[in-house]
C-alpha cells in the first residue's frame, strides 16, 4: 500500500490488479512531476501522463457501451449469452436418484418435496444405492449422533467409487448432502469430508437439477441460502410410500422461538406460513387420493400466521398465547391463525382424521382447543414438549414458561378436551442441570402421566444460545443416568395409562401388517395409542348389506381394547365403521 497526500487529505490506495497488466502505485507516486491534485477542472489518474478534464470522461452508459465493443472485439460475449447452463442440461433425463431421509417427519416431507422437483426435471428413483447415479442424504442436525451416522453413511457411499472389483465400481457416482446438516455446516461439508459433490440446505431444493447438471461437469457445488418467505407451496411432494393411508403436508418452515438449546432456526431460518389456499388445495387432493390421515407439520405448527388483517371463520380469538406463557420475539398481528387453518382442513373429508405436530405449549388458545373437541375427525390427541420439570431450567432453555404454567395448561386442555392423550419431549443433563432439577423432571412425568414421550440426553449444538453463553457441564455418565431414570418414570405413568383403557372401545386406523405377525393388523386410535389385532373378516357398518367383508390398509376399525403394555395395546376387532 501507498500514500498519496494531497491538500486535502491522505488516503492509502490499494495496488490495481487488471486482465493485461499491472500498475503498481508505487510506481506512480514516484514520480512527483506527474502528480495532480485533485481539483474542481481535472482527475488524476494512475497511470502515467494521462490527465483529463472531467469534461472528457466518460458518463457511466458510455463506459458500459465501450467496454462492450472492447470485449467483442476481443471476442468475449455479452453476459447475457455467456453459455454458463442450458435450459436441456438442467433435465435429468433418466438419471436414476437414491435418497435416504435421516430425523425428524419434518425431513421425510422435505424428501418429498426434493422428489417432486426432481421428477418434474426427468429424474427416476432408485430403490437401491447400487442401481443409482445419484446418491441424496437428507440430514438431521438436532443431535451429534444423528450427523455421525451421515458421516458414515457418506463413507461407505464413497468407498463405492473405488471399489476393487471394476464390474461393482461406481466412479461416478455423485453424492449429496441435504437439509439441516447441509446448512449448519457448509462449505466444512465440500473441504473436510471425502466424496461430497453435492450440498443443499432447506431452501434450496428448487436448485437441485442445476446443481445436479454442474456435478455432471465435475464441479462440486453448494447452496445454503435461507430464504424469508420460501414454503414450497405449489411444488407436488412424491410421496415415499403411497399406500399408506395417511400423509404429511408441511404448512409452515422456520422457527422464532431461539430456545437456548436448539439449532432449528438456524438450520431453518425464520417461521414463515404456507399460503391456506395451497394448503386446502394438497389436502383435497389427498382425500380424493384415498389417504385416510393428514398430518399438519410445522417447526412450531400452532404458531401458524398466514396474512395480515384477515380471518376466514369466527371461532373466537385464536391469536391468544396459552395463559402463562410468554414469547422471545414479537408475534404477529391478524392473519389467518391455525385454529381457523385447522377448522377449514377438518371440512374438506369429514371422514379423514386430522392431527398435526410439532407444537409450542405457548400457542393453544381456546379458539384451538375448541375446534379440536368440537371436530369428530380432528384428533384428540396433542403433543405437548415440556422439555425439562424445572422452573429455573426452563428458564435456562428460554422455553418461556414455568413448571406451574405447564401443569395449568395441562389442566385446562384436559378440562376443555375430555380424553384427550398427551405427549412430550424431555431433555436430560441441560446445562448447570443439578439433581433437584432433575427430580422436578421426574416429578412432573409421574403428575402429568403422558402416553408417549420422546426422550434424549443433552447434545450441544453450535451456533445456539447455548454454545455461546453457557457451559454444558453434565457429565455424559449423568445425563445416561437421568435418562435412564426419566425413561423408567415415563414407562410406568404409560402402562398404567393404557392398563385404564383396557375394556374399552377405540376406532383404529389400520396402518399395516404387523412387524411381529402376518396374521395381525396394526393400526392407531385417534388418541395415537398403538393397537394390535388379528386379521380377519368384519361386519361393515358403513353398509350393513354388504355382510363380512375382509378388513384392508387404510380402514377404521372399531376395537374393544385389551391389555398391553406402556407402548401397544391389544384389541378385539368389531366392526368396520366411519368416522360419521
Amino acid at each position: 500500500m501507498s500514500l498519496i497526500h494531497t491538500s486535502h487529505f491522505t488516503t492509502r490506495v490499494p495496488r490495481l490488479r487488471c486482465l493485461a497488466y499491472r500498475v503498481r502505485v508505487e510506481q506512480c507516486v514516484s514520480r512527483k512531476n506527474e502528480i495532480r491534485s485533485f481539483s474542481s477542472v481535472g482527475r488524476y489518474s494512475l497511470f502515467p501522463n494521462t490527465y483529463r478534464p472531467i469534461a472528457e470522461i466518460p458518463s457511466l452508459p458510455e463506459f458500459l457501451a465501450q467496454q462492450a465493443q472492447n470485449n467483442n472485439e476481443r471476442g468475449i460475449p455479452d453476459a447475457e449469452n455467456v453459455p454458463y447452463i442450458k435450459e436441456e442440461d438442467l433435465l435429468g433425463r433418466g438419471r436414476r436418484v437414491y435418497m435416504e431421509t435421516y430425523g425428524c417427519q419434518m425431513n421425510v416431507n422435505d424428501t418429498e418435496i426434493a422428489w417432486g422437483i426432481l421428477n418434474n426435471a426427468g429424474y427416476e428413483k432408485s430403490q437401491t444405492v447400487d442401481d443409482a447415479d445419484i446418491a441424496l442424504l437428507m440430514t438431521c442436525a438436532i443431535r451429534e449422533g444423528a450427523e455421525r451416522k451421515v458421516f458414515t453413511r457418506v463413507s461407505q457411499l464413497n468407498a463405492l467409487k473405488t471399489r476393487k472389483d471394476p464390474s461393482h465400481r461406481k466412479a461416478n457416482l455423485k453424492i449429496g448432502i441435504l437439509g439441516c446438516m447441509a446448512e449448519r455446516l457448509k462449505e466444512k461439508l465440500l473441504e473436510d469430508v471425502r466424496g461430497v459433490d453435492l450440498v443443499a440446505g432447506p431452501d434450496a431444493y428448487r436448485d437441485l437439477p442445476r446443481m445436479l447438471a454442474n456435478t455432471q461437469e465435475g464441479q462440486a457445488q453448494i447452496n445454503v441460502q435461507l430464504s424469508l418467505d420460501e414454503t414450497y407451496g405449489d411444488v407436488a411432494p412424491v410421496r415415499l410410500d403411497a399406500a399408506k393411508p395417511n400423509v404429511f403436508i408441511s404448512i409452515m418452515r422456520g422457527c422464532n422461538n431461539m430456545c437456548s438449546y436448539c439449532i432449528v432456526p438456524f438450520t431453518r431460518g425464520r417461521e414463515r406460513s404456507r399460503d391456506i389456499a395451497s394448503i386446502l388445495k394438497e389436502v383435497e387432493y389427498a382425500s380424493k387420493l384415498g389417504y385416510k390421515e393428514v398430518t399438519l407439520l410445522g417447526q412450531n405448527v400452532n404458531s401458524y400466521c398466514f396474512g395480515a388483517g384477515t380471518s376466514i371463520a369466527n371461532i373466537g380469538d385464536s391469536s391468544n398465547l396459552s395463559r402463562g406463557f410468554s414469547t422471545l420475539y414479537k408475534r404477529k398481528e391478524g392473519g389467518v391463525r391455525f385454529a381457523e387453518l385447522i377448522n377449514e382442513v377438518s371440512l374438506v373429508n369429514p371422514n379423514m382424521r386430522i392431527r398435526f405436530t410439532s407444537p409450542h405449549p405457548k400457542d393453544f388458545p381456546d379458539a384451538l382447543l375448541d375446534v379440536m373437541n368440537n371436530r369428530p375427525n380432528v384428533c384428540k390427541n396433542i403433543h405437548l414438549p415440556a422439555q425439562s420439570g424445572s422452573t429455573r431450567v426452563l428458564a435456562s432453555m428460554r422455553r418461556g414458561y414455568s413448571k406451574e404454567s405447564y401443569l395449568d395448561l395441562v389442566e385446562h386442555i384436559r378440562q376443555k378436551i375430555p380424553g384427550v392423550t398427551l405427549s412430550s419431549d424431555f431433555i436430560a443433563g441441560f446445562c448447570g442441570e443439578t439433581e433437584k432439577d432433575h427430580e422436578d423432571t421426574l416429578d412432573l412425568l409421574q403428575r402429568v402421566r403422558f402416553d408417549q414421550a420422546f426422550l434424549f440426553a443433552y447434545s450441544m449444538r453450535q451456533k445456539t444460545h447455548a454454545h455461546r453463553r453457557l457451559v454444558d457441564d453434565v457429565d455424559e455418565e449423568t445425563k445416561k443416568r437421568r435418562l435412564k431414570e426419566l425413561i423408567e418414570v415415563f414407562h410406568k405413568g404409560a402402562a398404567e395409562a393404557n392398563a385404564e383403557r383396557s375394556g374399552q372401545q377405540a376406532v383404529v386406523l389400520v396402518e399395516n401388517s404387523s412387524k411381529r405377525s402376518d396374521g395381525e393388523w396394526v393400526g392407531r386410535t385417534d388418541g395415537n395409542t398403538k393397537v394390535v389385532f388379528p386379521k380377519g373378516s368384519l361386519p361393515d357398518e358403513r353398509d350393513t348389506e354388504r355382510g363380512q367383508v375382509s378388513v384392508k390398509v387404510g380402514d377404521y376399525v372399531r376395537v374393544q381394547l385389551e391389555g398391553g403394555g406402556a407402548m401397544t395395546m391389544r384389541g378385539v376387532p368389531q366392526a368396520i365403521v366411519s368416522l360419521q
